[in-house]
């Protein structure tokens, strides 16, 4: 019996043993799924986020329209006015995943400034990334606008009701983004979330260098990205304005250390011939939801720069100054980069026409009329012939040898339109073919070396047509036909007064 109960106690042991190894390794291998679910459920929460967005400030005519059209893929833009909003499509290739950036584009009249918090507000002020704005084709405005643009987005951002420890903890965050940047790459894919996390974990704050002199005086706690549009107007500065490298490396050191002072980043960008864009769009994705961006800073070609945020220094700007001989850095930079004289701009607009009062019009009418009678005398028959003495209407008579044509003559009242048979309107006809023309008494030819034939008769008015013996009888029967009719006109009316 002892032998047999020492048997089943030992049977027993190693029942109970194999039971514990076999519920640890199933606890093992539930361990294992729990891990690997961990890591899918941590991976599906690291999706891109949808309340990221793009506010872009500038003046206008800087180019802010078709640069956002040009990160959208859009050929057309179309401007609007006052606060205009749009999205680019973002996907991260790695996981498949997609969303929509949201672009705020404010107007750059400054009547618009209070539309800023319909983009920038306390909800989004910590998902927020600011664009400002340039363009090469006035560098000489670049100081006044972009202080200009600081000094806005400061006075908002101040106005906004913020707690003081997210205004710090932005801040914070925006120096310790400057103070781990390096350049320095691995063999991980890019686009692997393992990649992503390390980028931007790998570095302790205990660990992190001091900034570098003068950079981020002024923190905002915004991403801050300066582009400067337009670079292909470099060539018209050169061939227009006489610049030259010196000029353009002038302009480069001043606004490195504008980004540098302001934390921002620098794009030299032209949509015309497509330079930095498509570098700008990833610059964008990675500062905003962290993907990868391996390009490192390009200084060499002047209308292609790109300065990441973290990577500048003063010791670095300088650089430019060996090539600057004829101007000195610390000049003050309107002193260098001036404004050109200012040209008349032609106005197509038309001039407005304003209306005038219709008494007044009537008036001026009137005066009109008033003199164009006075210029025209009484009568358009005596305008038509001599000219008058001293202004007057008064007709001057016309004399052998004189050059202007000879006034009708003075018709009897008597001989008017109104006597019996009307022949009077005869009698003025007739009376006024003898006086057109004065002719001297027909007969004889003219006198020696006159040129004038035989047979014909000068006129004494001095011309050259000549009276033929045809002309002076039918002259001749003119005045008798016209003696008569006077005769006949003279007797009906002493008929016609003996009567009365």
């Amino acid at each position: 019996m002892a032998l047999e109960s020492g048997t089943q106690t030992g049977s027993n042991a190693l029942t109970s043993s194999f039971t514990t190894k076999k519920k640890d390794a199933a606890a093992e291998k539930e361990n294992l799924w729990s891990a690997i679910l961990n890591e899918v459920q941590t991976q599906g929460s690291t999706k891109l986020p949808s309340n990221k967005s793009v506010l872009v400030l500038g003046d206008n005519a800087t180019g802010k329209t078709t640069l956002i059209a040009k990160l959208q893929g859009v050929e057309d833009p179309k401007k609007g006015s006052g606060l205009e909003y749009a999205y680019i499509d973002v996907k991260d290739e790695y996981r498949d995943d997609m969303t929509r950036l949201g672009v705020w584009v404010l107007d750059g009249d400054p009547g618009h400034t209070n539309l800023l918090h319909f983009a920038l507000n306390e909800t989004n002020y910590a998902h927020t990334l600011v664009i400002l704005t340039v363009s090469m084709t006035q560098p000489w405005g670049w100081l006044e606008q972009l202080n200009h643009w600081i000094k806005v987005l400061g006075q908002h951002i101040e106005s906004l009701p913020l707690e003081a420890k997210d205004k710090e903890t932005a801040r914070q965050r925006l120096a310790t983004t400057w103070q781990s940047y390096c350049e320095v790459g691995d063999d991980l894919d890019p686009g692997s979330p393992v990649k992503r996390t390390m980028r931007n974990n790998s570095i302790d704050e205990d660990d992190l260098l001091p900034l570098t002199e003068d950079a981020l005086i002024t923190n905002l706690g915004l991403d801050i990205v300066v582009v400067v549009t337009k670079t292909d107007y470099m060539t018209t500065l050169e061939k227009e304005y006489e610049y030259r490298d010196e000029h353009f490396d002038f302009i480069q050191q001043w606004i490195r250390n504008f980004c540098l002072r302001t934390g921002a980043s620098l794009f030299y960008t032209s949509v015309k011939e497509d330079k930095n864009c498509d570098l700008l769009y990833k610059y964008l994705t990675h500062r905003i939801y962290g993907l990868p961006f391996r390009t490192p800073a390009l200084v060499v070609e002047k209308d292609a720069v790109l300065i990441p945020a973290g990577w500048d220094s003063l010791k670095k700007i300088s650089i430019l100054y060996e090539n600057m001989h004829g101007i000195k850095a610390e000049s003050p930079y309107t002193d260098v980069i001036k404004a050109p004289p200012t040209r008349k701009a032609v106005s197509n607009r038309e001039v407005e026409v304003q209306t005038e009062d219709e008494q007044t019009f009537l008036a001026r009418q009137q005066e009109i009329l008033k003199q164009a009678g006075q210029d025209r005398g009484e009568s358009p028959l005596r305008s038509q012939g001599g000219g008058s003495v001293g202004g007057g209407n008064k007709s001057v008579p016309r004399t052998p040898g004189s050059t202007g044509q000879s006034s009708p003559k003075k018709i009897d009242p008597k001989l008017t339109p109104a006597t019996p048979g009307g022949e009077g309107v005869l009698a003025n006809f007739f009376n006024s073919l003898l006086h057109k023309k004065s002719g001297s008494p027909a007969g004889g030819a003219g006198p020696p070396g006159t040129g004038t034939p035989a047979g014909t008769t000068r006129t004494t008015n001095g011309t050259d047509s000549l009276m033929t013996p045809e002309k002076l009888a039918v002259r001749s029967d003119a005045a008798a036909e016209l003696d008569r009719l006077s005769r006949s006109v003279k007797k009906e009316i002493d008929m016609s007064q003996s009567e009365c």
